[in-house]
């Protein structure tokens, strides 16, 4: 079994919405991949946002039994993959765990993104629309991602 983290600020958003998508996504496909989510400062406990909840539920995710995680709190160190919002995330990241510094990406960057920003913003204040458009870019890069050769190998594995 493969382990894949999800990374944002507050793991209430994104990270929270990938992490769901992934596993929905994994569920369908019978991956043999466990997915996993948390945030650089999540509280722990925090319940998603109620934007995060609706936009995400338009491509059948229930997020609503979502509580953060914080990075410090999470399994980090076991996974194979980590993937990051944003570049901010990623340098973090590899600050905190130089060691894993050759698992950590961005999540556009990892699936290959044709766009030169590999940020993906922050929705957390905005109108449902914004979390509409941050859950499609999510949901365009995990078809991506879980079609890539890595992963696919995975299954051999």
């Amino acid at each position: 079994m493969k382990k894949i983290m999800f990374i944002c600020t507050g793991n209430i958003c994104r990270s929270a919405m990938a992490d769901g998508l992934m596993k929905k996504l994994v569920k369908e496909q019978n991956k043999d991949i466990e997915s996993y989510s948390c945030g650089i400062f999540a509280e722990n406990g925090d319940m998603p946002t109620f934007n995060a909840i609706e936009a995400i539920k338009e491509y059948g995710v229930d997020l609503k039994n979502h509580r953060a995680t914080n990075i410090r709190n999470s399994k980090i160190k076991d996974m194979d993959i980590i993937l990051c919002a944003t570049v901010s995330h990623k340098n973090n990241v590899k600050a905190m765990y130089p060691e894993l510094r050759d698992k950590i990406f961005t999540i556009k960057e990892y699936a290959e993104f044709d766009e030169n920003n590999l940020d993906i913003p922050d929705p957390w204040g905005y109108d449902i629309e914004t979390y509409r458009f941050c859950a499609s870019t999510i949901s365009k890069c995990l078809k991506k991602i879980i079609e890539k050769p890595l992963i696919s190998e995975w299954q051999k594995g």
